[in-house]
């Protein structure tokens, strides 16, 4: 059977039972936490396959990566999960989970990346200039790149307007080669 099918089928469950116990946003978080910890330790995939692991430090080892405060829902549900032998699988049920809960709760990931860090002020106007365009709640991050020289770089859902300073110069010289 295909991963992705599994892990979206773990993930529909975790989302149907979270929502029925109205714990939705805690095992949301759980499973940023998780997705986070997967790709900040890659090792983490490694450790969790490794069959020399008993199930009981696999389950440590995942619950530990979920965060300080993890639900007892999520807990459960990793312990599901390796009792079911598709640990294997555990970083894309995460992620699968939090894009099913994204996309119930209208949520998209936005960005701002610029040479220089920015106000609060100016922060929340892009954040509101974004949820204005797509009706959605808009979790916001910015990011300072002084490669970028100056100007900024807005990014969500698949739109990109870049308009900084390094991208601009970069058309120029290539508008000079033609």
């Amino acid at each position: 059977m295909d991963l992705g099918v599994i892990s979206v089928r773990y993930a529909r469950a975790l989302l149907k039972c979270a929502t029925l116990e109205e714990h939705e946003h805690a095992i949301y978080e759980d499973m940023t936490c998780l997705s986070k910890c997967y790709i900040d330790v890659p090792e983490l995939s490694v450790t969790i396959v490794n069959p020399m692991l008993s199930q009981e430090n696999k389950q440590k080892v995942l619950e530990s990566a979920c965060g300080e405060h993890i639900h007892s829902l999520t807990k459960k549900f990793i312990s599901l999960v390796i009792k079911e032998k598709r640990e294997n699988v555990m970083q894309l049920m995460a992620a699968s989970y939090i894009t099913l809960y994204r996309e119930k709760n209208k949520i998209i990931s936005g960005q701002l990346i610029t040479a220089k860090a920015v106000d609060a002020t100016t922060e929340a106007k892009m954040k509101k200039l974004i949820e204005d365009k797509t009706q959605a709640t808009v979790e916001f991050n910015t990011q300072v790149d002084p490669e970028i020289i100056g100007g900024f770089i807005l990014e969500y859902d698949t739109y990109r307007m870049d308009a900084s300073v390094k991208t601009k110069l970069r058309t120029i010289l290539t508008e000079f080669k033609k």
